[in-house]
């Protein structure tokens, strides 16, 4: 049995988390009025937490009208002018960054230390693109068909109005994250915040508000998928989402049949390599903060470690003591180690894949139980030894806090075993040999590869994409990529005293031959 340590408990939202404050943020939701109300409650204690309107299919519909209005305009904006509102709003999230804390954990249930990280990634990604999109949006020149005679540019424009579905793990990062780039590249956005987490989407809109942005430049919508979701996509000129895969592949198709692009980040069961030559200590308080971070919500976080045979044994004891030490807590301040888990659904998912492990045959090295002394939601850290292919969170994605561990014997075997899952989301490798270590994570299939650390190496590389592969989606986010993908390339060549025919008088054959010349000249000085 664990002997996880238990934080403080929280019982009571912060002193400035009033019904009024929270009434303001759903009334920014677009809706019209007499709208049914959802209610949203706090993982912490199951208390009711908002009472949102819900959009209906007019209400989206309505909201791409005004968008579509409110994009002409600011498309025609300077990237300077859109520049100086993001540095504003990077500015105010760091200034209000209190509030958002709050705010996400009485939405989401994680911690502070772990919401603190979407503040921060948040302000780097606003400051990045904000300094990043004058030079990646700028007219390239590229070279023409006819050297000299030929010039062409390549031009930037906004795809127009992008639909942003956003998860509820990660309110800030993934509503805000993925609207910046969206927005600095001239479009507007129509949002649909996962309900249960929408008031930290709503908080972000609001402050992007007060940063300078016109009001219907970025809006949001509150609804199921299923009421609300063809709607998002009949209007939508790009569709940002980041969810399961099987919606995924919905919006694929969808977005397909519409022809309009589709990013999409999807599931993961993302595999951690501990080399023969790794520092246990380093590795196993690297795994911790690899497995359980936001209680395992965590899209990039660690589901299955594979340990070198020279290594195991040790690792295992280190890892299990360093995991039994961790504090649960509902604190809203730093205390707290790892928090609850946001939804019963995924306390559910949890339970049902730990129970069917044990049942089958599985040890528990650590955790396996739910805490609800600390919580309705809360479940602990939980490693997982004797894990096969029998079992259903062998090759599931369980979304929580459980690990299972493998041993391997070569380095071809380890790379073999993690790479063995339809998934390529993230991975990680230790070892001390560092260039050793990345030639074994150039083999691995994963979108981004962490090397001696868990997965914010990648993620915090805001100028590298990040994305996935397989089954763990399309397109990439961060990055020259992140912000291009929400335009449309037109090329615009303009030739000049003479074009491709004959000149007059010269025989087409003539001419043919004229050319060929060039080319082999062309060829022979190393033009491209």
């Amino acid at each position: 049995m664990t002997t996880t340590n238990a934080s403080r408990v929280a019982t009571v939202l912060p002193a400035w988390l009033t019904p009024a404050r929270v009434e303001r943020l759903a009334g920014l939701v677009a809706a019209g009025a007499g709208a049914q109300r959802v209610t949203t409650t706090s993982p912490y204690t199951g208390a009711q937490l908002a009472d949102l309107p819900l959009s209906t299919p007019d209400d989206v519909e309505e909201a791409f009208v005004r968008a579509r209005v409110a994009q002409a305009a600011w498309a025609v904006v300077p990237v300077a002018d859109r520049s100086r509102i993001m540095l504003r709003f990077h500015d105010l999230v760091l200034q209000r960054q209190e509030q958002a804390l709050d705010l996400m954990q009485a939405e989401s249930g994680k911690t502070r230390r772990d919401a603190f990280l979407e503040v921060s990634d948040t302000a780097i990604t606003a400051r990045y693109y904000a300094r990043s999109a004058r030079r990646l949006l700028s007219p390239k020149r590229r070279k023409g068909a006819i050297p000299v005679l030929t010039h062409t540019t390549v031009l930037r424009h906004p795809k127009g109005v992008v639909t942003v579905i956003s998860p509820w793990n990660y309110p800030l990062s993934m509503a805000a994250g993925d609207a910046i780039p969206a927005l600095m590249a001239g479009n507007a956005v129509v949002q649909k915040p996962d309900t249960q987490t929408a008031l930290t989407a709503l908080w972000a809109m609001d402050l992007m508000r007060e940063a300078g942005l016109p009001t219907d430049v970025w809006q949001m919508v509150v609804g199921r998928g299923s009421s609300i979701g063809g709607a998002l996509m009949a209007g939508a000129d790009y569709m940002m989402f980041t969810g399961s895969t099987a919606s995924g592949r919905q919006i694929a198709r969808d977005a397909g049949e519409r022809l309009v692009g589709a990013s999409l980040e999807l599931g993961g069961k993302n595999a951690m390599v501990v080399l023969a030559d790794a520092d246990v200590e380093k590795a196993a308080a690297g795994a911790v903060a690899a497995c359980f971070p936001s209680a395992g919500q965590l899209c990039v976080s660690i589901e299955r470690l594979y340990l070198a045979d020279e290594i195991h044994d040790a690792f295992v004891a280190a890892f299990v003591e360093r995991t039994q030490a961790m504090r649960l807590g509902a604190a809203y301040d730093f205390s707290a180690d790892m928090g609850s888990l946001t939804t019963l659904a995924q306390l559910e998912t949890v339970t049902s894949h730990v129970d069917d492990a044990v049942s089958k045959g599985a040890t528990v090295l650590a955790g396996g139980s739910a805490r609800p002394d600390l919580g309705p939601l809360f479940y602990e850290p939980t490693i997982l030894a004797g894990v096969t292919p029998a079992m259903t969170l062998f090759d599931h994605e369980t979304f929580g806090p459980v690990v299972s561990i493998y041993r391997y014997r070569s380095v071809d075997e380890a790379v073999a075993m993690a790479n063995a899952t339809p998934y390529g989301l993230n991975a990680s490798v230790w070892g001390r040999d560092g260039a050793a270590a990345r030639k074994v994570a150039r083999r691995l299939h994963a979108g981004t590869v962490n090397v001696n650390e868990a997965f914010a190496a990648a993620w915090g590389s805001i100028d590298a994409p990040m994305g996935g592969m397989g089954d763990s989606g399309l397109g990439r986010r961060h990055g020259a990529d992140g912000l291009l993908k929400y335009t449309e390339a037109q090329t615009v060549a303009h030739q000049r005293l003479h074009g491709f025919a004959p000149p007059r008088g010269v025989e087409h054959e003539q001419w043919a031959r004229i050319l060929t010349r060039a080319l082999e000249t062309w060829r022979a000085l190393g033009l491209r």
